[in-house]
């Protein structure tokens, strides 16, 4: 059984001539037409697609084809392309008690709210969540590659002006804590 679907949409032709090869695809095919698409669940937009000759909505992972005719061959190029760009997409995200941390564009976000973050801030901020409760020396020696008998206030610098950037832009002053000479991300 495939995990990923393709919904053709209000086009019987092409859903025939699909299904004819569809032993020869990486992935499952099914027809909807106007009256079944309010119908169909789409919770892993990821393992979906809805391609269509003539009709578009970006909000259910639609594929408009408008450049027609097309190769069978091209036409499954571009299909695969779209799931692997899904895949692409979530796996890029990663989750940080409510914020979402996009691991591509280095960007933390909340509720439509968006802040750049530097390359070390994602690191830090992915290390720190990994392992819950996070010393200093530990940071300075995973994240910086520091030796652990080294003076520096890096870490300490990083955070705060990473707390003072959540604060500005989340009104978050309570997204990194600090306790027993640890340091943990508050969820």
């Amino acid at each position: 059984m495939h995990s990923k679907i393709l919904y053709i949409y209000d086009s019987i032709k092409l859903f025939e001539v699909l299904n004819e090869i569809k032993n020869h695809l990486n992935f499952a095919i099914k027809y909807i037409d106007k009256k079944d698409v309010n119908k169909i669940n789409f919770s892993s937009p990821e393992t979906h697609l809805v391609i269509s000759l003539n009709f578009f909505d970006q909000n259910l992972n639609f594929i408009k084809i408008d450049n027609t005719p097309i190769s069978i061959q091209k036409l499954i190029e571009v299909i695969n392309l779209n799931f692997i760009k899904k895949q692409f997409v979530k796996q890029s995200v990663y989750k940080i008690g409510k914020y979402n941390l996009d691991l591509n564009s280095r960007v933390i976000s909340c509720q439509n709210i968006n802040l750049d973050l530097t390359e070390k801030e994602v690191e830090l901020l992915i290390f720190i969540n990994q392992n819950k409760f996070a010393t200093l020396k530990l940071i300075q020696k995973q994240v910086w590659g520091y030796t652990s008998d080294l003076e520096t206030h890096t870490v300490e610098t990083h955070i705060y002006r990473l707390r003072k950037k959540m604060k500005k832009i989340f009104q978050d002053d309570n997204f990194i804590g600090f306790e027993n000479s640890k340091y943990y991300l508050i969820k």
